[in-house]
């Protein structure tokens, strides 16, 4: 059988990987490339095979870089079944459909302002591309086998990262009736942070394709807990609004459980916290909902009638004009918006107002990519360009570290070590080049591994 490199090889996005047997060809995630426009452009490129041509889809979780090609893949002729896990099955139901308004909004915008090569301008996918990719769905529980075709199997094993990710334990027979396992590692979770189940250990493989996001950083020892609460304190003092851009699925959710913690334990005063995005606002109450991806503090928590995701102080705005009532909002008082990098969404919005005030604070909690405006702000520009008018930045910029979904260097090691039997072969995919060399030269020094680091739509045949 082959395996090729469709995606998140030597690059951290659109992660897609295509199997092939004899008679069967299955891909292992279907996500979109994102961030710079050079790896945009590899949306449109075309896929080795017709769609049409795929039997069948499994995916690791919702992220849209591992799952918005989807409807991309259905408009060009996908009809196979889509396996996922229950809770990737419900965020995607969230997720999918905003992604294809955001292109086709994107398209739009470009038509009106005829900066766009093509005339016209065309979206990746539409609204009715994922409605068609959401039916196709098939939902897959956690830690049982399931025959995808004859002789060939999965299970998913649970990853922590957000809710619902998880690994993929693929078997299949091979000559002689014998067995052989490959194993994707999906994103790898962090240990020790609340909401979510630890990453289930790797279990060993034939073969292994392993993320290396971090292969060559550590998270630290700063605490998040103790660190956010500082920012908001002196925020507070300052009288001001305090504005907290964070993606829409786990870091949002991650964020209410501390602000929760540091409330109800007098770390915090209790004042008001509005939730504004919506697909936040669905996220949180799906985040509830699925009690059974709970580590087991959330289940006390959920035992003893508490949601540690709800502070006390908490208020929702899923309507436009709710959200627009918190331009009024005086201080001291916490926004938490999307999206978690200020690239779009109703966080640009809260900038372009409370920017220029220096009673107002700004609190990123994760990374901040090159070129993004959250970038810029961390970088200390003295003013930011939002919705085509200039923003002086008189506002305190502070950022919480520690955050992050993704297992570092450390416990990337820690999550491999538990293994019962070494893999033949080892892939490094999903991580900037550099990291994956140091990731490389880790593995090599600590077991002994030879590493693979393939380059976008290189065959691995085994």
């Amino acid at each position: 059988m082959k395996i090729t490199v469709l995606g998140a090889g030597r690059c951290v996005t659109g992660s897609k990987y295509l199997l092939e047997w004899k008679d069967f060809r299955l891909m292992v995630d279907s996500g979109l490339f994102q961030g710079p426009a050079e790896y945009r452009q590899l949306n449109w490129k075309e896929l080795p095979y017709p769609p049409h041509d795929i039997d069948a889809v499994i995916l690791t979780h919702a992220h849209i870089d591992h799952s918005g090609y989807l409807p991309r893949l259905c408009r060009q002729g996908f009809e196979g079944p889509v396996h996922c896990t229950p809770p990737t099955r419900a965020l995607l139901g969230v997720l999918l459909p905003d992604a294809a308004h955001i292109n086709e909004e994107e398209a739009r915008y470009a038509n009106k302002k005829g900066y766009s090569k093509h005339k016209p301008a065309l979206p990746l996918f539409r609204t009715a591309d994922a409605r068609t990719a959401l039916k196709l769905l098939e939902s897959s529980a956690f830690d049982h086998w399931h025959e995808i075709h004859p002789g060939i199997r999965f299970r998913y094993h649970r990853q922590g990262h957000i809710l619902g990710a998880a690994a993929v334990e693929l078997e299949t027979k091979v000559a002689g009736g014998k067995k052989k396992t490959i194993f994707f590692s999906g994103d790898v979770g962090r240990y020790g942070i609340p909401i979510l189940h630890e990453p289930q250990p790797y279990p060993g493989s034939d073969v292994l394709f392993v993320e290396s996001t971090y292969g060559n950083r550590f998270h630290g020892d700063e605490e998040p807990r103790d660190v956010l609460g500082e920012e908001v304190r002196a925020g507070i003092e300052r009288g001001g609004i305090i504005i907290i851009p964070a993606f829409a699925i786990d870091r949002t959710q991650e964020i209410l459980y501390l602000l929760h913690e540091l409330m109800v334990d007098g770390d915090l005063p209790q004042i008001p916290i509005f939730l504004d995005s919506p697909m936040g606002i669905e996220a949180t109450t799906l985040y509830t909902r699925y009690v059974s991806e709970h580590d087991a503090e959330m289940q006390h928590f959920f035992a003893n009638q508490e949601n540690p995701i709800f502070p006390p102080t908490l208020q929702v705005t899923p309507s436009s004009s709710e959200s627009r009532k918190l331009n009024s909002l005086q201080g001291p008082a916490i926004i938490v918006s999307a999206s978690g990098m200020a690239t779009g969404g109703r966080i640009l919005h809260h900038l372009k107002l409370r920017l220029p005030d220096e009673k107002n604070t700004v609190i990123f909690t994760g990374y901040q990519a090159q070129g993004t405006k959250g970038r810029r702000l961390l970088d200390g520009d003295e003013e930011v360009k939002i919705h085509g008018e200039w923003i002086p930045v008189k506002a305190h910029i502070s950022r919480v570290t520690g955050l992050s979904a993704h297992a570092d260097a450390g416990e990337l090691l820690l999550w491999l070590g538990r293994r019962e039997r070494e893999p033949e072969k080892v892939v490094l995919i999903h991580g900037e080049y550099e990291a994956q060399q140091a990731l490389a030269e880790r593995l090599k020094k600590e077991f002994d591994w030879d590493c693979e680091i393939p380059e976008l739509g290189d065959t691995i045949t085994l």
